[in-house]
């Protein structure tokens, strides 16, 4: 039974700094032979694509957190990071981790991935 366990959200001034993790479980293989990617719905919004990083380590990223958002894993703790700087106040949204075996589309879509986890709040003052 796969599992994602998103953690570190929280309030923050415009401009600071959050890193987001997500603990993986339950697949057979380290995250890292996977498509992972995080997401994130604003309040009224639909779910947007935030960045994607692929199981040969290439990482994409939505034009608007380009620059400030950086995607990683830890294979050893099957933890994803989602490092978050220069925040700004409509960045404001419920954060998605999400994986599937293969990143297949050139941009991030969402209906590529299978598996989502439950979502950490981010707010931007």
């Amino acid at each position: 039974h796969v599992q994602l366990v998103e953690s570190g959200g929280g309030t923050v001034q415009a401009g600071g700094t959050l890193r987001l993790s997500c603990v993986v479980s339950g697949y057979a293989y380290g995250i890292s032979n996977y498509c992972m990617g995080w997401f994130r719905q604003p309040p009224g919004n639909e779910r947007a694509a935030g960045a994607r990083i692929s199981r040969d380590g290439d990482m994409t990223y939505a034009d608007d957190v380009k620059g400030r958002f950086t995607i990683s894993i830890d294979n050893t703790k099957n933890t994803l990071y989602l490092q978050m700087e220069n925040l700004k106040p409509e960045d404001s949204a419920m954060y998605y981790c999400a994986a599937t075996v293969k990143c297949v589309a050139a941009n991030i879509v969402e209906g590529d991935f299978g598996r989502w986890g439950q979502g950490t709040q981010v707010t931007v003052s």
